[in-house]
């Protein structure tokens, strides 16, 4: 069968569909990559003729990617091909209600190498089978809701991710020395506003956490490096440090056969229970780290997002980080329910106080699913439903606000939140700032300041790379297209 991706834009390797295409490959299947911002997806539908077209989907854009469907079935239609659509990734996941939309023949549900396969190989076979596990179909009886399959627990059976696919057609991704990396899958914890918890109510029972053996993540990096450019390693792990065993062999290895710099995500409570996680990470190569600080507000931390932290827990872990040489960024919320534009001026205070490297503010978005979704939307906390919330987290809130003048406030603090953190006496000018009204050009202006001095922050502090004049003009022109 002939599998065709599709994309909105490329920011960087779309691990899931990396996974995706190296396993359909390996079963003998082609599959090809849209990305719509360098090209037209409706064009190359029609050159390509696929037997399914697939859309990974996250909240916010399934409009774009819905409409952009009917218009790809529409084109070959003409042309006498009917397309199975298949929509995959985290909305139709918590969202599989998005099977009565209009062009969706089925969704995915979890996991998909096993269940796309499967699809493939029945459309292979000259029909659709209805009850292969993970998938929702729409027939004209009805909808035909089929349960999850198991986890993939050995994911060093996968095959590497298809690396190609991406880098053969994206230019920036391809030429960039800092390429992304994915050594374990799910998260062992809670919070609210995490698709976690939810993950683990569809497969119940399962274990939280699978990852990848230390040397078949080293024989990925090593077989990138080969063969691109790279000089620094992002892991998107949810969470990189939860077993000692596997960090010690990491600190053994990795020096010695990859001897590339890393960025990994870290946990401050656990790094104060075990501060030699610090040690092990510095010995493995590890320059930069992020955490979630999320709020500086206790209750809301510790009670509605079920954090489970203090902030001297959060102070002392990047006290640690910092003794070691590493960077520490962190992750936060602004317009968090329940909360205020107090609130988050305190949050950037607390980020100021830990010294973080370069904070990232993002505007809560209630996704669906999520404990604090549900929240927000029982509430009565939400301005809209689901189809109001942006593709992006830091483009717009979805919530209540006392009035429109806090709303504009908290939306101007994101973009300011960073410098106001770099620099803690900022705070008063910030003040007066963010009560600018919500004007095009006050907005284009907080978005510059946004994204120099992130862009400064990421290629000086969290992913140092050395790179000619040329290139980092490149780099440049793509992170300011980027969508983040």
């Amino acid at each position: 069968m002939r599998i065709l991706f599709v994309e909105k834009q490329i920011d960087y390797e779309p691990q899931g569909i990396m996974s995706l295409s190296a396993y359909l490959k390996r079963a003998g299947h082609e599959v090809a990559l849209a990305i719509a911002s360098q090209e037209d997806p409706v064009a190359f539908a029609c050159r390509y003729e696929p037997d399914v077209v697939g859309y990974s989907v996250m909240t916010g854009s399934q409009r774009w990617y819905l409409s952009l469907n009917l218009r790809i079935k529409e084109a070959l239609r003409r042309q006498g091909k009917e397309v199975f659509s298949a929509f995959g990734g985290p909305h139709p996941t918590f969202f599989p209600e998005m099977i009565q939309e209009e062009g969706v023949d089925g969704l995915c549900i979890g996991e998909g190498e096993g269940a796309l396969l499967d699809l493939a190989d029945s459309l292979a076979n000259g029909k659709v089978r209805t009850d292969i596990p993970n998938w929702w179909f729409k027939t004209e009886a009805g909808v035909i809701r089929n349960p999850v399959r198991p986890l993939i627990r050995d994911l060093d059976s996968l095959p590497l991710p298809d690396r190609a696919l991406i880098y053969d057609k994206h230019a920036a991704t391809r030429r960039s020395p800092i390429k992304h990396f994915i050594s374990s899958r799910g998260c062992p914890y809670n919070c609210t506003y995490c698709f976690n918890h939810a993950y683990y109510t569809i497969y119940a029972g399962e274990r939280r956490v699978h990852q990848r053996s230390v040397g078949h993540v080293i024989q990925e990096v090593k077989a990138v490096k080969e063969r691109w450019p790279l000089q620094h390693v992002v892991f998107m792990d949810d969470l990189f440090i939860i077993r000692d065993d596997w960090l010690e062999e990491l600190a053994e290895r990795w020096p010695s056969e990859v001897g590339l710099p890393f960025f990994c995500n870290v946990r401050a409570d656990l790094i104060v229970r075990r501060p030699h996680k610090v040690r092990l990470l510095q010995r493995a190569g590890c320059v930069t780290v992020s955490m979630g600080i999320e709020t500086a507000n206790d209750r809301i931390r510790n009670d509605l997002l079920k954090r489970r932290m203090g902030r001297e827990e959060i102070i002392r872990a990047a006290h640690l980080f910092r003794q070691a040489g590493i960077h520490v960024t962190a992750t936060n919320m602004l317009a968090l329910p329940t909360g205020t534009l107090e609130d988050d001026l305190e949050t950037m205070r607390l980020n100021a106080q830990a010294r973080i490297s370069y904070a990232h503010a993002f505007l809560f978005q209630p996704y669906p699913g999520t404990q604090l979704g549900d929240f927000a939307r029982e509430r009565g906390l939400m301005a809209g439903d689901w189809e109001d919330i942006s593709a992006v987290a830091w483009e717009r809130s979805p919530l209540v606000f006392n009035s429109e003048g806090e709303k504009r406030q908290v939306e101007h603090l994101q973009r300011l939140f960073a410098l106001g953190v770099e620099f803690p006496r900022l705070e008063p000018l910030i003040r007066r700032l963010i009560r600018f009204p919500d004007h095009p050009l006050v907005s284009k202006a907080f978005w510059w300041v946004h994204k120099l001095w992130k862009g400064y922050a990421i290629f000086r502090r969290v992913h140092p790379i050395k790179v000619g004049v040329a290139d980092l003009f490149r780099m440049g022109l793509h992170f300011l297209r980027a969508e983040s």
